[in-house]
């Protein structure tokens, strides 16, 4: 990849800002601002994101479980109301 050097302006804040971004995504500054300017999800991003999809379809078995429970439930007391109808 070709690159070139870029001069950005900022506060001595914005530096160590950036620099403490960096830090915590273990990257460099420069790989910072790319990956930020060219919308390229982070690391954790990507995990988030991974995790959002797990849970999603976890919820939905969950649901559909619960759903199956009650079903099974509504089907026994109605087998148990016809039987004491029988037997009244």
């Amino acid at each position: 990849m070709k690159t070139e050097r870029i001069t950005v302006l900022g506060s001595p804040e914005f530096k160590a800002f950036l620099a403490q971004e960096a830090l915590k995504e273990g990257i460099s500054v420069s790989e910072l601002v790319r990956r930020r300017c060219q919308n390229a999800p982070s690391d954790d991003e990507v995990l988030l994101a991974d995790m959002a999809a797990e849970l999603s379809a976890a919820v939905d078995t969950a649901r559909r479980s619960l759903e199956e429970g009650l079903r099974a439930v509504r089907q026994a007391l109605d087998e148990t109301d016809q039987q004491q109808e029988k037997a009244a």
